[in-house]
């Protein structure tokens, strides 16, 4: 299944202009089901009303014809979906942002990421993402298959650390197909909640969407094996801090929220992940002192705790491997401080 580049905006019969939003394939080996169930899985931050609504002003189409919203999605079918408001998240426009480049030459370039910047449009961001301000410094750069200027990998909005940016058309194979092929070298460091039993540990287990909360993924069991993307994460104890535990995360797969999915499938979900239920006290005391404690650290750190602080990969042209690391930022840095103030309070 593809998800094909937007055409031009064409009109229907009332006059209205329309803009193709979403292409599609189906599979060859494609099961009947209704296309609002089939495009809620794969049009992000969908809902069903918007897909029905879509289907009632025949909107949606299966090989040029409009059609409802109980329709079966069969092998091979091709699907659009137009809505009455351009896809602004195919509009690019550049934006005049500081972007912290750690390194740069003629083939790459190696961006630190502050939290609460998101890396691409999309829905509901539109504008102020890092590749509004990449376009904007850069000319020319290469897209990648979902048609994102440079763009080789991603992290979320409000995870910090290291991206590496493609500059040409041959370091953007070169260096999608280290990701892909599993070569590149991706280490985070999150706060989780709890003392982790192991000092280290491998993670494995397919991630897809949450069946009952979109905004979610979630970690599907082996008899579901059909269901989502196989992922892998190796992580490892930096230190203990009583009810939280520092902890480093090397990805063999990159899945979205990969990491956020999989600590909170062994019981340690990152600190203020707000996404994945870790805004709330997970471990500790009922003491008020301690609710007062977490509450200032929630506050210190407004975001999950988690930055990615290691990348390592093959450049391009020269075949050098090149390693870049950067220190987790202030607001992480300070919330590691106080829960270690925390726990030397407790050793007494």
């Amino acid at each position: 299944m593809d998800n094909k580049t937007p055409q031009l905006p064409e009109q229907n019969q009332a006059g209205d202009t329309l803009y193709e939003h979403h292409a599609f394939t189906a599979d060859k080996g494609q099961a009947p089901l209704r296309i609002d169930k089939w495009l809620m899985n794969k049009v992000e931050n969908a809902t069903r009303n918007k897909i029905q609504a879509a289907a009632k002003d025949g909107n949606i189409y299966v090989n040029e014809v409009a059609v409802k919203s109980n329709y079966k999605v069969k092998p091979l079918d091709e699907i659009r979906v137009l809505f009455s408001h351009p896809p602004f998240e195919n509009l690019l426009v550049g934006e005049n942002m500081p972007i912290d480049i750690v390194y740069e030459d003629d083939a790459l370039l190696v961006v630190n990421k502050p939290a609460g910047i998101v890396v691409h449009p999309g829905h509901g961001n539109y504008s102020g993402t890092l590749i509004n301000g990449l376009i904007h410094h850069f000319d020319n750069l290469p897209k990648n298959s979902s048609d994102r200027p440079g763009l080789v990998h991603r992290i979320d909005k409000d995870t910090s650390g290291l991206l590496v940016v493609a500059k040409t058309e041959h370091a953007m194979a070169h260096l999608s197909k280290q990701f892909k092929d599993k070569t590149s070298e991706r280490e985070y460091v999150a706060i989780v909640w709890g003392n982790m039993n192991e000092d280290e540990g491998t993670i494995e287990g397919n991630i897809g969407r949450h069946p009952k909360n979109r905004l979610q993924n979630t970690v599907y069991l082996e008899d579901e094996a059909d269901n989502g993307k196989p992922a892998v994460t190796h992580y490892k104890v930096i230190e203990r801090l009583t009810y939280v535990t520092l902890v480093s995360c090397k990805l063999e797969t990159g899945r979205t929220h990969q990491i956020r999915v999989h600590m909170k499938h062994i019981g340690h979900t990152l600190f203020n992940d707000e996404r994945y239920g870790g805004e709330r006290i997970l471990k500790g005391t009922t003491f008020t002192k301690y609710k007062q404690f977490v509450d200032n650290c929630f506050k210190i750190l407004p975001r999950q705790a988690l930055h990615a602080k290691t990348l390592g990969f093959e450049h391009p042209t020269t075949g050098e491997f090149m390693r870049f690391e950067t220190p987790v930022p202030q607001d992480m840095s300070d919330c590691i401080e106080k829960w270690r103030g925390y726990s030397k309070h407790m050793d007494i």
